[in-house]
């Protein structure tokens, strides 16, 4: 400063009218003072961020990274020459008319700059903590965005109290006449803010999440939630934008728990024609004995069934009072096997082979278990590979699949 006023001090020794020198030294200082600062920009925007980049490239911690990315540097490169302004502009145009309209402007600089600042500070701290595992439980961008709002609010207000040379406590007391109009413009804000919470704090959905809601048309990934909506991506690569209250106030359905626990399941029905279904005679037993998979239980049952038919003295040729195997329950053993044996198909979790009710579509043999793959396009293809497998045995246990007949049926009849 002193050196300021030294400087003014020789200009006003110069032999010019007393009532134009002043006004020029003014001028003068302010434009060296404005060229001053763009160099300190330049530097601050080149120099210095390039350095800043080559640290946070050479260090191995990725929040330098994250905060280069959201531009907190660059925001802090912006901030420096204008606060090199503010500090130095009161002695240059001290006592002059013009001042309160240059501190108004440069103090309105400085708060939209700072809150440039904060909001870029704000954005990487969700940067910093997308970077942690744990972050795909639980979003924070809904309360990033509550502070985003709080922040440019307060900025606005001080903006308006600059402009119009008033107090912000008489903004602030005139919200009270207008909060129903608030709230009614900010409805959607407020409820998507509580349905974020509930949210997060139930972890009822997360960003990557599998979700379905029938009511919006939405079945797909959950790519981002928001304070108003959640995006959802659809497979057919459509996006659905659902209200963020919208998954509080009505049901949906959250495909996460199939993908921590490592299985996904497999429920599909055979449907067995019922004129097919027999006993078993013996070069049928016998036909059966030679797979490997029923070696085993063919001969532990046939050992069952004769104990059971001579403890009861019951004649073999008597199909009713007896104990016989059926094509239908070889079968049935035959697919549990099959099963048990296939190395993509969890034991640990729900093995079921069981037949439904019968119908006028034949007797329903339904194979319930769980898949080891959870991902999409390979658990399909395991699926297809089991039943092209299942499919094209069923014949060789004289069992036929039933389906309505076609034209090339109606074709064979003479």
């Amino acid at each position: 400063m002193e050196l300021i006023n030294q400087f003014a001090g020789m200009l006003e020794g110069l032999p010019v009218p007393k009532d134009w020198l002043s006004p020029f030294v003014r001028l003068f200082l302010v434009m060296l003072l404005l060229i001053f600062a763009g160099i300190i920009h330049r530097l601050a925007k080149g120099i210095a961020l390039r350095q800043i980049k080559r640290f946070s490239e050479f260090t191995k911690y990725q929040i330098d990274n994250i905060l280069f990315e959201h531009k907190v540097f660059h925001r802090l490169a912006d901030f420096l020459p204008i606060l090199v302004v503010y500090i130095i502009l009161p002695e240059i145009l001290k006592k002059s008319p013009l001042w309160h309209l240059a501190e108004a402007l440069v103090s309105i600089l400085l708060i939209i700059n700072i809150s440039l600042i904060i909001n870029a500070f704000f954005n990487a701290l969700q940067g910093i903590y997308l970077s942690f595992q744990y972050s795909r439980d639980i979003s924070i961008r809904p309360f990033i965005q509550v502070l985003k709002i709080g922040l440019f609010f307060i900025s606005g207000i001080l903006v308006l109290s600059l402009l119009l040379d008033k107090s912000p406590l008489y903004f602030l007391s005139g919200l009270g006449a207008i909060t129903a109009i608030l709230l009614l413009i900010f409805k959607d804000v407020l409820l998507g803010l509580v349905a974020g919470i509930q949210l997060i704090a139930n972890r009822m959905v997360a960003p990557g999440d599998w979700i379905e809601v029938p009511q919006y048309g939405a079945d797909g990934d959950v790519t981002d939630i928001t304070l108003t909506t959640v995006k959802v991506q659809n497979w057919d690569k459509t996006i659905t934008t659902i209200p963020t209250y919208a998954l509080i106030s009505e049901s949906f359905k959250n495909w996460r728990s199939m993908t921590q626990s490592g299985g996904r399941r497999i429920k599909r029905a055979l449907l067995l024609d019922q004129n097919t279904i027999r006993f078993c005679d013996k070069k049928l037993l016998d036909r059966f004995s030679k797979m490997q998979l029923l070696q085993q239980f063919i001969k532990e049952r046939k050992k069952q069934i004769e104990d059971y038919n001579k403890d009861n003295q019951i004649d073999e040729m008597d199909l009713v009072s007896g104990r016989k195997m059926t094509n239908i329950g070889v079968f049935r053993v035959y697919v549990e096997n099959y099963l048990k044996i296939h190395p993509m198909i969890s034991k640990s979790m729900t093995f079921l082979v069981r037949q439904l009710p019968p119908s006028e579509k034949g007797i329903p043999l339904e194979i319930y278990v769980f898949c080891k793959d959870t991902d999409w396009g390979r658990y399909e293809s395991i699926q297809a590979d089991l039943f092209d497998h299942i499919l094209a045995v069923v014949s060789e246990f004289d069992l036929r699949l039933f389906q309505n007949p076609t034209g090339a049926d109606f074709s064979k009849i003479k």
